[in-house]
């Protein structure tokens, strides 16, 4: 392999794993400002309502998009693959 080719190969890594991470992460980025601000409205503050609303809504994101995720993955998986057995 040639440092170009490498280098498109890493590049499509680090994008394949953004994308399939990305979904889990928003979700999780958002709960937790939203329970953060329902917390300083109320004045409660316990950290385990944010750890459990935030396991959850990963969850549940990664429930529903397993599938896609999984496809994006083996695509890249197979791509590899082909260019080792293709020299």
């Amino acid at each position: 392999m040639e440092q170009a080719e490498i280098s498109n190969v890493v590049t499509g890594a680090v994008l394949t794993i953004l994308t399939v991470a990305g979904p889990m992460l928003l979700i999780g980025l958002v709960m937790g400002l939203v329970i953060s601000v329902l917390q300083a409205t109320t004045q409660i503050n316990e950290q385990t309502i944010v750890f459990v609303v935030k396991i959850l809504s990963v969850f549940l994101t990664l429930i529903i998009f397993g599938p896609w995720m999984l496809t994006r993955l083996s695509e890249f998986t197979m791509g590899i693959f082909e260019k080792i057995a293709g020299g």
